[in-house]
């Protein structure tokens, strides 16, 4: 059977070398492997927190070797990664253990020439009490304390100021939730939990539930098209809507579906909701979701959200989840967040092309939200600020509460209460 270190060590290495989403890397990963449960649970634990933490790993780790980090082989980098990660935040795993393993994962990767230095960096670690020496400077502090780059927490504090920024940072380190929407199409709340099997599922909000550890896709529930998975804050981007019965709406960046299958089922499957994404593939993804949520009043097809189409009919509502940095869902992708910020500088053109083009569809008196999954200014504020400085047309609207907050015309969703960072404005047509 396959040592579920080693395979860690492995997707680790494909994954900082390659830059793949770390989901799909594991997803694969695990899929190819003879792994049994509980060597998935270990693998996964150690791969996702290494992304994790990789640069408190890494400062840890520089202060032990005799060799700058830039200067060791990438295995064994990892392989040192790992022996950290599992000595410093995972106490099921004892310290010997920790230490033993990570010297014969060397010898499985033909690196046994390493070994007596992966020996000595570990266990000379554990003998200093585990202590990690912060830098002096703030700034360098928290990025290693919450294992964010320099620039990224530098944009979080001059957006937000120093309090706030560590506090998203520190939210996106802790374990993240699973929330599921149940479908009330096909199931009443009762059907819902006794097809989630031995999952235990804990409601929320109307239709909204946190789930516990578990494969729900796995389940009778999620077969018989009972939910699909899909975090709050999106949820709460569908509510502010409002999409109703009577509506037709346009979700114009819908895949992989999650917000259009919540707003169908806002509309009780009635009215009409169109769902483009750019790629044939993407909308059916959607096709096939609705299809097994029992969702007929879903259109899906492939589209260009930036270039106006003639032939589409006007929307009393439409939704604009424009492509984003992806900052506020680094809980459960963290690689994202060691992105350069610059990576980042042409998204507010883009976000801005895509809504000016959607407006062009709305009808006069019709609402339209604009959302995106971070929480940078740059791409939010500035642009719905933008928009209504150029559209003499348009006209901020109020939000209804979220969660029992009031937010006025714009709202940034910040974990952990709004499960990750997320960003909702609304507007009216006059």
């Amino acid at each position: 059977m396959t040592d579920p270190r080693y395979l860690a060590v492995k997707l680790l290495d494909k994954t900082f070398s390659g830059g793949s989403y770390s989901n799909l890397q594991l997803d694969s990963g695990l899929k190819n492997s003879d792994l049994d449960d509980r060597g998935k649970k270990l693998c996964s634990a150690i791969y996702y927190g290494v992304i994790e933490r990789k640069l408190t790993l890494d400062h840890i780790i520089g202060g032990l070797s005799s060799r700058p980090i830039d200067k060791l082989d990438s295995i064994v980098l990892n392989i040192l990664r790992c022996g950290v990660y599992q000595t410093m935040y995972m106490d099921s795993v004892p310290d010997n253990a920790a230490v033993n393993e990570s010297v014969t994962l060397t010898k499985k990767f033909r690196k046994a020439s390493a070994s007596g230095m992966v020996n000595a960096v570990l266990r000379s670690f554990i003998r200093g009490g585990k202590e990690i020496k912060l830098p002096k400077e703030a700034v360098k502090a928290a990025s290693v304390k919450y294992s964010a780059p320099v620039e990224l927490v530098k944009s979080l504090t001059d957006d937000y100021g120093r309090e706030a920024a560590e506090c998203f940072l520190a939210a996106s380190l802790e374990k993240s939730v699973t929330y599921l929407r149940r479908n009330p199409i096909r199931c009443t709340e009762e059907e819902f939990l006794a097809a989630l099997g031995g999952i235990k599922a804990e409601k929320l909000a109307d239709c909204c539930y946190t789930a516990e550890s578990g494969d729900v896709t796995a389940t009778e529930a999620f077969k018989k098209g009972y939910f699909h998975v899909q975090g709050l804050a999106s949820q709460l981007c569908c509510q502010a809507l409002a999409p109703a019965e009577e509506d037709r709406v346009l979700d114009i960046c819908a895949a992989p579906g999650g917000k259009t299958f919540t707003m169908a089922e806002l509309m009780n499957g009635r009215g009409e909701i169109y769902a483009f994404d750019l790629h044939e593939k993407r909308a059916e993804l959607i096709r096939r979701g609705a299809e097994r949520l029992g969702l007929t009043n879903i259109k899906a097809a492939a589209g260009d959200a930036a270039k106006f189409d003639p032939d589409m009919p006007e929307f009393t509502k439409i939704l604009c989840d424009v492509p984003c940095s992806g900052l506020g869902v680094i809980g459960s992708k963290p690689e994202i967040k060691y992105k350069s910020i610059a990576d980042f500088t042409g998204l507010p053109d883009i976000q801005y092309k895509i809504v000016r083009n959607a407006l062009n569809y709305l009808k006069a008196g019709g609402t339209l939200v604009y959302s995106t999954c971070t929480v940078r200014r740059a791409e939010n504020e500035e642009v719905c600020e933008r928009l209504l400085r150029d559209c003499s047309e348009l006209e901020a609207a109020e939000l209804p509460q979220l969660m029992g907050e009031s937010f006025g015309t714009m709202a940034t969703l910040m974990p952990p209460k709004f499960g990750s960072g997320f960003f909702i404005a609304k507007f009216r047509k006059k």
